[in-house]
């Protein structure tokens, strides 16, 4: 028997005592049975909830004791065969790490990447697809543009569409702009070609009809026609999925929906059995979304094109709260993990969002947190090509098997972690998760290979595999910053993920954003972003209209009638109206124009003049230019959020600036081409008001800081490090 099947055994035993004491004081009452509501009764009010993060390397938990203000970490290796698994390996560590019994947990927060990898690695289901007469061919059509330069078509390989054309077939009718119906349903001939495409062998379907957004009278009728003829078949409408105008993207969207569906659904479900096994019925499982809110796990099944961006989204909600905390309102952010690094840009207090979706070739309308992602983690690979004799890192990476030489499961491919080893940032006789040990003599026998090809020593080849690889995180933050119109030195870089904390001094070194944050438990932020995110839901229309032909009242009264339909499905989920949270979201441009921009507005501070003002602003941010033209609205959206989740309180005691009681040992780097002697500290030592001066390593269980010679790191009242270059202002204050 497991220590997790021993625990759940112990407390139904308690259970059923308790039960049977309460009978006898009701004089024998009937109590409903274990596991059902006299559980979910007997558990409310423990407080205890557990975010957690799936990585290509790592799968992170944090889990979160409110009422008694403590916080519990765990890292484990993830099970890319099977990443619930990992899951499932990490509840057992940390439930033994803190003491406490599974079934103690009311509330799983998750983030997961099932829906990307589906995508990425053509994974996903046979999809089949209705369109309306004479539109078979929307997928294939689809928009004209070819990625790369002006050539780019000669060499460009299209990628065949997620609903083949063989299993497309057409539906007889139409409806106008207006959603008046001009051609009824032909249902006869519907159901006579759905019988033969739902006995193709097809795994889920998809309804998209012409103008299906303004009246879905017509895919409704299809779904439900399909579900009487094959009802273990799942049908995605797309006015369900996506009710806005866009031929094309909307039927896309819908199609990238039934894909990942059957996938994602069987992952939540299992995963949410297994749970409630192990914890108890009243367990909630809830997944987050791209957009950085939360999803109760039949959403997720249900419309799991939203969770496309949920493990990034993850990293960027646990920065906004300690950005918040530690009142820093702008932001670059920067999440380095074993496989990849995601990236983002929070302004105000806000991350930037889009309300496109791209995954590999596919892009879908559906909200999301703008992360941009590259191929460099702490797994990334480095190659010299036989060609160019060059030194290349990534996107190649070493993942969680074998993972890097260093961790001595028998990867031997030099890696971004071996070099850090090998430079002494990651010191030879720490230790990952608190029990994987590494090894520096693997480490620089695998980063040999690349200093034998380029006649370098090890320490000089390490050093070049690291300044290559803090260059393409370089790349990605450029992407969120300064083509979108915004100066990296406006903004402080917060370093967070498994390799953060290794590379963010240099990297805000390199932008010269400062200070360079590295937060408490910078290796689990992303599953503390799970954790302390809200439930958030959303209702919208197209509503295309110059702005002169509408007014505030009109608007007011479609965004409230919007509010109210978004806001029912978080009643039905337990948050109360009164914590709820309402935004109001516009899709505008200048008429005549292809794109629009999304404006986003206060209820309270509502006005079609302040939409206009807005709009201007931000088109002339992007662009360098407005327009002395007519406005016209696409699109409203109301965006409803439950209460938020707060947690971290400020560390009680207060230290002074010498930091030399939390130093572990004497240590040395290389750096610039030399060795430099420094210290190892123990982060957990460390109080607010001290000062850490470089070359510095601070060690903690989930990740490792590194302090660069010429910077100092300062410790904040929430206990995050602020790394300043040692002459700025802020660092002798």
């Amino acid at each position: 028997m497991s220590v997790s099947d021993d625990l759940i055994r112990k407390y139904e035993e308690r259970l059923a005592a308790f039960e049977d004491r309460l009978r006898r004081i009701e004089g024998g009452a009937p109590l409903a049975a274990p596991g059902g509501a006299s559980r979910q009764i007997g558990r409310a009010g423990t407080g205890l909830r557990l975010g957690v993060d799936v990585g290509g390397t790592f799968t992170d938990l944090l889990l979160l004791d409110e009422r008694n203000g403590r916080t519990f970490t765990a890292k484990v290796p993830s099970t890319p065969e099977d990443s619930s698994k990992g899951v499932l390996n990490g509840i057992e560590k940390i439930c033994q790490s803190a003491g406490i019994d599974p079934t103690d947990i009311t509330e799983v927060m998750h983030g997961t990447t099932v829906a990307t990898n589906t995508v990425l690695t053509s994974s996903g289901a046979l999809v089949g697809l209705v369109t309306t007469k004479g539109y078979k061919d929307v997928l294939q059509i689809a928009r004209s543009y070819v990625p790369g330069g002006l050539g780019g078509w000669v060499i460009w390989n299209k990628t065949d569409p997620l609903a083949p054309l063989e299993y497309t077939i057409e539906a007889d009718e139409r409806i106008d702009a207006q959603g008046n119906v001009l051609v009824p349903l032909d249902e006869k001939a519907l159901r006579r070609d759905l019988e033969k495409l739902l006995k193709s062998g097809i795994e889920a379907l998809t309804v998209a009809l012409f103008n299906g957004y303004a009246n879905d009278a017509h895919e409704a009728r299809i779904a439900q026609i399909a579900q009487e003829i094959a009802p273990g078949i799942p049908v995605s409408t797309s006015a369900s999925v996506m009710p806005e105008m866009y031929e094309y993207e909307r039927t896309e969207t819908t199609v990238v929906n039934s894909y990942v569906r059957p996938v994602v659904s069987k992952y939540v479900r299992n995963l949410q059995e297994e749970l409630q096994r192990r914890m108890g019925a009243g367990t909630m499982l809830q997944i987050l979304r791209s957009d950085g809110g939360l999803s109760s796990a039949q959403a997720a099944m249900d419309q799991p094109v939203n969770l496309l961006m949920s493990g990034p989204a993850g990293g960027v909600a646990g920065a906004l709260w300690i950005a918040k905390q530690a009142q820093f309102e702008n932001l670059l952010t920067f999440d380095m993990g074993g496989t990849s690094t995601d990236v983002a840009l929070i302004e105000g207090g806000t991350a930037r969002t889009r309300r496109e979706t791209r995954v590999g070739d596919v892009t879908v309308r559906a909200p999301s947190i703008d992360v941009r992602t590259v191929g460099a983690g702490g797994g990334s690979i480095a190659y010299t090509p036989e060609l160019t004799k060059a030194l290349r890192v990534g996107p190649q990476s070493a993942g969680a098997t074998p993972g890097p030489a260093a961790y001595k499961k028998g990867g031997e491919e030099p890696t971004v972690t071996d070099a850090n080893v090998v430079l002494g940032y990651l010191p030879s006789d720490a230790k990952l998760g608190g029990d994987m040990e590494i090894s520096r003599d693997l480490a620089a026998k695998a980063v040999g290979k690349v200093a034998d090809m380029l006649g370098l020593s090890v320490e000089d080849a390490a050093e070049g595999i690291i300044r290559i690889v803090n260059e393409n995180m370089v790349g990605a933050l450029r992407l969120v910053s300064v083509e979108q119109g915004y100066d990296p030195r406006d903004f402080a870089l917060i370093g967070f993920g498994g390799a953060g904390p290794l590379h963010a001094n240099a990297l805000a070194r390199l932008v010269n954003a400062w200070p360079a944050i590295i937060p408490p438990g910078p290796g689990v932020l992303c599953a503390y972003g799970d954790a302390t995110t809200r439930l958030r839901n959303e209702a919208s229309q197209t509503y295309v209209t110059p702005v002169a032909d509408t007014s505030d009242a009109q608007m007011q009264k479609m965004l409230s009638d919007l509010a109210a339909q978004a806001a029912r499905t978080l009643t039905a989920e337990g948050v109360p109206e009164s914590e709820q949270e309402t935004l109001y979201q516009v899709d505008i441009r200048y008429k005549g124009q292809g794109m629009k921009l999304t404006v986003d507005m206060a209820p309270e501070a509502f006005s079609l003049a302040e939409v206009t003002r807005r709009f201007d602003s931000e088109h002339e941010q992007l662009f360098t230019f407005a327009l002395d033209a007519e406005h016209e609205i696409v699109g409203l959206r109301a965006v409803v959020q439950g209460a938020e989740k707060s947690f971290i309180n400020p560390e009680s005691a207060q230290g002074d600036a010498d930091a030399s009681h939390a130093q572990v040992q004497k240590t040395r780097i290389f750096e610039g081409g030399a060795w430099r002697e420094g210290h190892i500290y123990d982060r957990g030592k460390l109080k607010p008001g001290n000062r850490v001066p470089g070359p510095a390593v601070i060690t903690e269980m989930d990740s490792t800081s590194v302090i660069l010679p010429g910077h100092v790191g300062v410790i904040d009242a929430i206990g995050n490090i602020l790394i300043w270059p040692e002459d700025h202002a802020e660092a002798r204050s």
